[in-house]
């Protein structure tokens, strides 16, 4: 029932968000191929391929470190459609770039145009349509709907893999810049405005007149005072640091984020140099894993959410994460990481669950900023994250690693994520 009713009251930005899902992920069954082919044809290792890679990702942390918190808080004050229209259309760009071509001279310029976009588009996005969903959905159903909104992305994810499975390399971006533009279209035809949560703040204030609130801590503690203007670093740190729930879940955030960008650094070039993986057997990994999320996302979170609470919920979240990197590490055969990629089932639900903790600390009005800080936090580790895992990467897949396990930077990873768990289950036990 509740994730009937969260669907129904998010609709239109639910088919949007799948169609700017199926538009972004598309690519990413190809993208390695792609890059290989550019710049090391022929080879199945490219130190130069994943020091780009890992170069473009810290880049885009780092402007989404700044750009996403401002945006989020932009659109406290002018609206949260306003603002999705960006990252909706600077989306297109990119992919247009490869979609004409992809020889050497057209990969730099996607890689150039995919660095700079990817700054505002990419974390903005899941920003802004949260902070979408929690003006529209009142407190106690609101981590159902942040599942169910997840769950849409991932399915996103899936059909966009899908196609790609069956499409060649150029009609692969074709069909991705046509979904990246309707998904603009959508958004600005159908999407509507909220009104940042004025309703359910008058719905929340005549239930208090009704039913006054608990006395327990968490439900008592206070919420913060509106900001009114675009946040400064130093109002972002004054934010994250004014509550024990604030600090908890920006840490957590961290460490989880720096694992969770490690692995993705490491793990497609990882296959490839390890047991020669090719665009197909990377379309059906990330089908397991997509197909895995969105039933994770559309089922098993609206379920246990209620029962559980998400903090419990978050525990057994960050376990699952741990045992993902770990078990990709030790991969002994092929199919071994596809057996990795279902522990997705657990470590996906670790975002909505942080982000529903969050939503429910400060009011209406600061759902936008609150989202990009959160936001902000992960792009913090995606910045230092492949400053780390980019090298180690490099080093034990070449010839002059000093021992061979060509997985130890998945392990290392791995060991990132266990840190998010111990702090969890150290503030929260």
């Amino acid at each position: 029932m509740k994730m009937k009713e969260a669907a129904a009251e998010l609709g239109h930005l639910l088919v949007f968000a799948f169609l700017f899902c199926v538009g972004a992920f598309m690519v990413a069954p190809v993208i390695t191929d792609v890059t290989m082919a550019a710049l090391c044809p022929g080879q199945d290792q490219c130190s130069l391929a994943i020091y780009l890679t890992g170069l473009q990702q810290a880049i885009t942390g780092l402007g989404a470190l700044v750009v996403t918190p401002v945006i989020g808080n932009l659109s406290d004050r002018y609206g949260r459609k306003a603002l999705l229209a960006l990252p909706a259309t600077l989306s297109i760009v990119p992919l247009a770039i490869m979609a004409f071509n992809q020889t050497r001279p057209y990969f730099y310029a996607f890689y150039i145009a995919k660095t700079l976009t990817a700054m505002v588009s990419e974390g903005a996005m899941m920003c802004l349509s949260l902070a979408y969903v929690a003006d529209k959905v009142p407190e106690g159903r609101r981590a159902a709907a942040f599942g169910v909104f997840s769950g849409v992305c991932t399915a996103g994810f899936v059909g966009g893999t899908i196609a790609a499975r069956f499409l060649s390399v150029s009609s692969t971006f074709q069909v991705a810049t046509l979904a990246s533009v309707a998904a603009a279209v959508y958004l600005r035809a159908f999407v509507q405005e909220t009104d940042r949560g004025a309703s359910l703040l008058r719905e929340e204030e005549a239930s208090r007149l009704l039913f006054p609130p608990s006395s327990s801590p968490e439900e008592a503690s206070p919420r913060l005072p509106p900001l009114r203007k675009a946040p400064s670093l130093l109002e972002m740190a004054t934010l994250l640091t004014s509550s024990s729930t604030f600090t908890r879940a920006a840490v957590v955030t961290f460490f989880h984020g720096l694992g969770e960008t490690g692995l993705q650094t490491a793990l497609l070039y990882f296959l490839k140099a390890q047991f020669h993986y090719t665009k197909n057997q990377y379309a059906n990994l990330l089908l397991i894993i997509g197909i895995t999320g969105s039933f994770s996302q559309l089922t098993v979170m609206p379920l246990l959410a209620p029962k559980l609470g998400e903090q419990k919920l978050l525990v057994v979240a960050l376990t699952g994460s741990c045992v993902h990197g770990f078990l990709y590490s030790i991969a002994w055969s092929f199919w071994v990481p596809y057996l990795a990629a279902s522990c997705v089932i657990l470590s996906i639900l670790v975002g909505p669950c942080i982000r529903s903790i969050v939503s429910k600390k400060v009011g209406p009005s600061e759902q936008g900023m609150v989202q990009g800080c959160i936001t902000g936090i992960s792009s913090t580790a995606s910045v230092i994250s492949p400053l780390v895992f980019t090298p180690l990467t490099a080093w034990f897949l070449s010839e002059t690693a000093p021992f061979n396990f060509r997985g130890f930077s998945l392990a290392c990873a791995g060991f990132a994520t266990v840190g998010s768990l111990i702090e969890h289950c150290y503030e929260y036990g």
